[in-house]
């Protein structure tokens, strides 16, 4: 039986188009694992022998379902690989056994991704939505794994998965990642320059005290399936899903690390979408003037102080909050005006009359992408983005982290703090 509030959600924000599940029929699992693949042919098969290598008695609990998918306007080359991944998981399936493997046909004429929205995001959510009716509810709140077509596994994946739920409160989680090896040395230093940026991005925001400091990447999150209904289900977007899925996911149920394994997304360049891994190392492999520079660590150091503001100043009006800041940076003090924090702050306080839930309130309003923003606005302003060979010593100096002067180190050390690890 699907409870209430899951079928409230489906008849209300599910997928209600013509695509369904294929592959033989099983019963209700512990959860799903959702695989988008979009030109695939050539990787997926070592990402489901990869899932293939996790503990059978869990592999026999999880439906793995793959979203083979493209737009109506997408290359033939796109196409006509497509239809062979559809072929590959027709034909190895008596290889693949351990594993409950399904797959959504979003490739055939016919049964296409529109040209305008289709993308990732979408795939994503066709396969959520769609598993959502494949769950086991009865004695537990299952779970919604992402994985991509082009991501390798541990074998201890889905046990670390199974395990972090059962003792978190959180509903939503990320999981530890790192790249592939990127084939050749050139390769290898794109992608190192493109993962130090975003988990310095990310220590910044820990340091700062944000409570949106996690990666959002989307071969590495999950969620129960009751977290994913509360957020509204997965972003369509053709690029970002992730971040914005994540960021939801915070404000209505939280977002927890999970240790004791790790993902390994490609490393490869790609086009497909407008910014992401794929777009950066491609963006630095061209040889582009300025590809991926590092933020200031002042910018974090300020966002530290405006969120220590608003804690200490709760019981304060917007206008008094808003002449604290310019105490911390005027540049801060005219982004806080570009967004109106006054007058949401003054409505803040009208609808949540006790501290903790106004501080709640201020969180979900000044999100992952106010953050962000405000970030941009400070590089922008006063402090340019710049080489990580300037920069990263100086935020890790802040952070208050071992002085490393080697990309290679520093990475060592930030993949090592940010999966839990004790340095």
């Amino acid at each position: 039986m699907i409870p209430n509030h899951v079928r409230k959600y489906l008849d209300s924000r599910g997928y209600t188009g013509p695509l369904g599940i294929s592959g033989p029929e099983s019963g209700h699992c512990l959860g799903a694992i959702v695989i988008p693949s979009l030109a695939e042919s050539g990787s997926l098969l070592a990402t489901l022998r990869s899932l293939a290598g996790n503990s059978p008695d869990l592999l026999s609990r999880f439906l793995v379902l793959v979203v083979v998918n493209h737009r109506t306007d997408a290359s033939f080359a796109d196409k006509n690989d497509n239809h062979l991944t559809l072929r590959l998981l027709g034909e190895n399936m008596a290889s693949l056994a351990p594993l409950r493997l399904a797959w959504v046909d979003a490739a055939s004429p016919g049964m296409e991704l529109p040209a305008q929205g289709g993308g990732v995001g979408l795939a994503r959510k066709i396969g959520f939505d769609l598993s959502l009716t494949r769950l086991a509810y009865e004695n537990s709140d299952p779970l919604l794994v992402a994985l991509d077509a082009d991501t390798l596994v541990r074998p201890d994946y889905l046990s670390a998965l199974v395990g972090h739920f059962r003792k978190t409160a959180a509903g939503g989680a990320v999981i530890p990642f790192c790249h592939q090896d990127g084939g050749s040395a050139r390769h290898n230093r794109a992608i190192l320059r493109y993962e130090l940026f975003l988990r310095c991005y990310v220590l910044g925001l820990s340091r700062a005290g944000s409570p949106y400091a996690f990666h959002t990447v989307g071969s590495a999150m999950a969620c129960t399936a009751g977290a994913y209904v509360r957020a509204g289900g997965m972003s369509g977007r053709v690029a970002g899903e992730d971040f914005y899925f994540l960021q939801q996911l915070q404000k209505t149920s939280g977002v927890a690390r999970v240790a004791g394994t790790v993902v390994y997304p490609s490393a490869r360049a790609s086009h497909r979408v407008p910014f992401g891994t794929g777009r950066s190392v491609g963006r630095i492999l061209s040889g582009e003037e300025g590809a991926v520079l590092f933020y200031q660590h002042e910018c974090f150091r300020l966002l530290g102080e405006w969120l220590a503001c608003v804690a200490d100043g709760i019981d304060r009006t917007g206008k008094e909050v808003h002449a604290l800041s310019r105490d911390i940076s005027g540049h801060l003090y005219e982004y806080l005006d570009c967004i109106r924090f006054v007058d949401v702050w003054e409505k803040l306080r009208c609808t949540h009359r006790d501290r903790s839930s106004l501080r709640n309130a201020f969180h979900c309003w000044f999100d992952g992408l106010k953050t962000m923003k405000l970030v941009h606005h400070l590089s922008a302003a006063c402090y340019p983005r710049s080489e990580p060979g300037e920069v990263v010593p100086r935020l890790f100096a802040w952070a208050g982290l071992q002085r490393l002067e080697g990309p290679e180190d520093q990475l060592a050390l930030l993949r090592g703090l940010q999966a839990g690890e004790d340095i």
